[in-house]
């Protein structure tokens, strides 16, 4: 496993800085290396991971089903492919205990990561949020990690409060801020409130935290610039690209199956760019 070096350090600084310009920071999130090569040659200025569209891709359910060790290689292998700064979804840090945590960040650290998606979801239906001191505990590993391996690790910690419509709708705002503001005293960079959408609710939030606010857009959300008007500093699609690439997929087979044509099939890459896209030439540091 390669140790953090300079160049690597010089990504985690330049992706913190991203979080403090004047407009929103927009991520679209990859699942593999072709996903991340031709979102880089897009040109984006980092790059995000998306765990569920990972585990789509390997087979697996959403929900931390996928083993880590995998889930940890994609990241590498998709960190190594590009020049941009690249920064891991990486669930609920596959582990309760503060310990895990830090194995979880040093294992995307080493694997040439800069930054860390983690949230408080527990997949337990009876108690959907870890305990909030136990979440702190656990952002306080992470940080130790990144301060062990001198990486500035730009952690964007997560809560479901909303996404998962815990408790009382009247009560959902107050849990999230407190949440949220707790996790940013602990040492988070970015806060994520997935599954918010009303844009008084987002701008409230925004004022309401002293800390870079990451929301997640889809159909029906806030425009791009819209968010970066409240006051949002980084927007991410999620898992929204894997699944519409899917879907595209369905449309194309069927269209083949009940039509006969395959007009879809315009617009897409030429097997020349493909392959130039995935020259071996461009290695990536899990082949170094």
């Amino acid at each position: 496993m390669p140790v953090p070096d300079s160049e690597q350090k010089k990504k985690a600084v330049a992706f913190r800085a991203m979080h403090a310009g004047p407009e929103a920071l927009l991520l679209v999130n990859v699942w593999d290396l072709a996903s991340a090569r031709i979102i880089e040659e897009a040109g984006f200025p980092a790059i995000a991971t998306t765990s569920a569209g990972i585990a789509f891709a390997h087979g697996f359910p959403d929900g931390q089903k996928i083993s880590p060790d995998r889930m940890f290689a994609k990241i590498a292998q998709i960190a190594g492919s590009v020049k941009v700064p690249v920064t891991a979804d990486v669930e609920a840090g596959y582990g309760e205990t503060p310990e895990r945590a830090f194995q979880t960040a040093r294992n995307i650290i080493f694997g040439g990561a800069v930054g860390m998606n983690f949230e408080d979801a527990t997949g337990n239906p009876e108690r959907p949020l870890a305990d909030l001191t136990l979440q702190l505990e656990r952002i306080h590993a992470i940080r130790a990690a990144a301060a062990n391996f001198d990486v500035a690790l730009v952690l964007n910690a997560r809560t479901d409060v909303y996404l998962l419509q815990v408790g009382e709708e009247s009560g959902r705002y107050d849990e999230t801020v407190k949440r949220l503001r707790a996790y940013c005293n602990a040492g988070a960079d970015c806060v994520f409130a997935p599954g918010l959408r009303d844009p008084e609710t987002i701008g409230r939030l925004v004022v309401d935290l002293d800390c870079p606010v990451n929301i997640l857009v889809g159909p029906g959300s806030p425009s791009i610039s819209e968010l970066s008007a409240l006051g949002v500093k980084r927007i991410s699609l999620g898992s929204g690209p894997m699944r519409a690439a899917m879907g595209f997929l369905g449309r194309l087979a069927e269209e083949v199956k009940r039509i006969g044509t395959y007009k879809l099939l315009e617009g897409a890459p030429s097997h020349a760019r493909m392959n130039q896209l995935m020259d071996g030439s461009r290695k990536t540091r899990t082949e170094n």
